[in-house]
């Protein structure tokens, strides 16, 4: 059998009667959508992070894109990201009708650098977009100095940091807006999309919760355009209101993994060898992924086939690499520690319900491809 990076069926196997309970509360409730379900889940998951306020949406892609709008980003306006993260960060950028500045990421730590962000800061520049990236925060502390110092908004990516935190402050809840997704791998993953945005701005959530209800204020009376059907499922928010309440023990199940792999690996590491992922001083990692890095990582992912271990690459196109971007202008070479990154970085399987033999056999093997190098 493959060993993959990610399956939901060991977990499900464990959940099956919470999870289906949760399918028929909804389907008996004789509201379908935004019900019950999804206002208790905004409710709870608001309370989880000590916020005022949640709005659930279809996706976290939209999540990003409807905070964007939400804070007052439009055509002509500029938000600095990274180009490391996934396509949809920027895709939801470009969605709001605003330009994508990347600034390039911390070899150590694959997160963005932010001593190059105030460098790219222009009059055009709306908001700063910090992707807290694999299960770790970005370093919050200088961009909000740099927000304050320039007048801008912050708006965390927090789509792989569920219950992540920094110095005490969970993902989420150092910033004007913070959007997440639960796409079923995720630490906090749904059995199909969703997303929601938490805010304490009051302004801010009225301008959600109108945005992802086609601009409406009330039914049938439109009061902002765009708008958009972007709607959390009723279904969705009930499984999720399930799994909420397990998320800091899927979180400690993902350090369990993530310790094993410590002590199964720690004598192959070094300088040109295997890296394996750190934590930073004031961080508390969830392990959405465990990226792992070595020069040779292509002969590494492609001799571990003939283990039956299938590896995943968390990305192995930086964004402003890809076609469907090179409109933006941004050519290789320009930010070389993400373009090097891309190259080495492959990502370990990981997830709480990960049986222990199959990451042992992962190690072990693992640990043939390395000695055979």
């Amino acid at each position: 059998m493959t060993t993959y990076v990610w399956d939901y069926l060991p977990e499900y196997e464990k959940e099956k009667d919470d999870i289906l309970s949760a399918v028929e509360k909804v389907f008996s409730s004789g509201r379908l959508v935004l019900g019950d379900s999804v206002q208790g889940f905004e409710r709870e998951f608001a309370d989880y992070h000590g916020v005022d306020h949640c709005t659930g949406v279809d996706n976290g892609t939209n999540a990003l894109k409807l905070a964007l709008e939400a804070l007052g980003v439009g055509p002509g306006d500029e938000v600095i990201t990274v180009s490391n993260t996934a396509a949809p960060t920027v895709v939801a950028i470009m969605g709001a009708g605003a330009t994508p500045v990347f600034v390039d990421v911390r070899e150590e730590d694959f997160l963005m650098d932010t001593d190059q962000v105030e460098a790219a800061i222009t009059p055009r520049t709306k908001v700063l977009l910090p992707v807290h990236l694999y299960g770790q925060c970005v370093d919050m502390a200088p961009l909000k100095r740099i927000a304050e110092k320039h007048g801008l908004k912050i708006l965390e990516d927090c789509a792989q940091a569920h219950g992540a935190r920094h110095h005490g402050s969970l993902a989420g809840t150092m910033s004007d807006a913070a959007a997440f997704s639960f796409y079923p791998t995720k630490v906090l993953g749904a059995y199909g999309d969703g997303g929601a945005v938490i805010t304490a701005d009051d302004d801010t959530d009225r301008a959600l919760r109108q945005l992802r209800y086609y601009g409406m204020e009330k039914v049938y009376y439109v009061v902002r355009t765009p708008g958009h059907n972007s709607r959390l499922d009723e279904v969705q928010a009930e499984i999720l209101r399930t799994k909420l309440a397990r998320l800091d023990s899927y979180i400690e199940g993902r350090n369990v993994v993530a310790r094993r792999y410590e002590e199964g690996l720690a004598d192959l590491t070094g300088p040109g060898r295997l890296q394996l992922p750190t934590t930073n001083d004031g961080n508390t990692h969830v392990y959405y992924v465990y990226v792992a890095r070595h020069p040779r990582r292509d002969d590494i992912i492609e001799a571990l086939k003939a283990h039956d271990i299938s590896l995943n690459i968390s990305y192995p196109w930086p964004v402003h690499t890809m076609s469907g971007f090179e409109h933006l202008g941004w050519r290789k070479g320009s930010l070389p520690v993400t373009e090097k990154l891309a190259g080495e970085i492959f990502s370990l399987p990981m997830y709480p319900s990960l049986p222990e033999a199959v990451q042992e056999k992962t190690i072990a093997s693992l640990r043939d491809v390395l000695g055979a190098l």
